[in-house]
């Protein structure tokens, strides 16, 4: 089971995982003390990208190198791709702001640029993602037209890199769209927690079509809620979701049983401390 289930977090600053991942809270390489207790790790950071019609960051090389070198030649990351490939729309400083529309999505030549960035770490890649935000009627018209454009922009994208989705529009979540990935090679991204369907009813569904490897990402329903818990302390299970994840661990066993690669990256907003919460699925597996 070891190796056909990953298991990470999503990001790893966090000082108070001192003694449950880390030695110490500060003045240490947290992602090379990370890679000796975990396998994997989800990147976020080059997710925010996009500030501005013309202003758009994207990963610098000496961070590339930097993770590279704090990391054993078996670890493997899941990158989030810029968000500046996945918004339809600029992102209003104010709701008096008019919708402008982002010239870049879904665009085949800064998805390139991007690749071409961190191609240092293709070899330590598990998957790069793209994560939508939510579609209203105002952004997407329909499931078709959001179909449409990914079939497009699957078509142009650079062979030799593995490929994830995340959608967040539970209507989507229909077998056209899982056969649209299958047909491309794209792996579903699962997202448990906010206002997206649990696991265990869409995956039933929909198993057939899945593709190898696929993710599932723990989020938790809510944000604000889970902070205010914490006070932002993340050494803490204070949400405890345990039925939650054995209905998990009974899909995760169905997809080993049929041969799927499964990555799981743990957010600690979903109980309150991700290693915590990737202990109690590991025991529960």
């Amino acid at each position: 089971m070891s190796k056909a289930v990953q298991f990470g977090t999503c990001s790893w600053k966090f000082p108070s995982w001192e003694g449950l991942v880390y030695s110490a809270g500060d003045g240490i390489n947290y992602l090379a003390e990370y890679a000796r207790a975990f396998n994997t790790v989800e990147v976020d950071q080059w997710f925010w990208s996009l500030f501005g019609l013309d202003t758009v960051s994207l990963p610098k090389p000496e961070t590339v190198a930097e993770y590279l070198s704090s990391v054993p030649g078996t670890f493997r990351f899941s990158i989030k791709a810029p968000n500046s490939i996945t918004l339809t729309h600029v992102y209003k400083r104010s709701r008096k702001d008019p919708n402008a529309l982002n010239p870049h999505f879904l665009s085949p030549e800064l998805t390139s640029r991007f690749l071409s960035l961190i191609e240092p770490m293709r070899e330590h890649t598990s998957v790069v993602m793209f994560q939508f935000e939510y579609l209203n009627k105002q952004k997407m018209r329909d499931r078709a037209s959001f179909l449409s454009h990914l079939d497009g922009f699957f078509s142009s994208l650079p062979g030799g890199w593995t490929y994830g989705l995340e959608p967040r529009n539970p209507q989507y979540l229909e077998r056209d769209y899982f056969e649209l990935l299958r047909r491309h090679g794209i792996s579903h991204v699962f997202c448990q927690g906010y206002y997206m369907p649990p696991l265990q009813r869409i995956y039933p569904q929909v198993a057939d079509l899945l593709i190898s490897p696929v993710v599932i990402r723990l989020m938790g329903p809510d944000r604000a809620e889970i902070e205010r818990k914490t006070g932002k302390r993340w050494d803490a299970a204070v949400d405890p979701k345990d039925e939650d994840l054995a209905g998990i661990a009974d899909v995760v066993e169905d997809m080993l049983a049929r041969g799927q690669q499964v990555i799981v990256n743990v957010n600690n907003h979903y109980e309150g401390s991700a290693p915590i919460t990737i202990r109690k699925l590991r025991d529960l597996l």
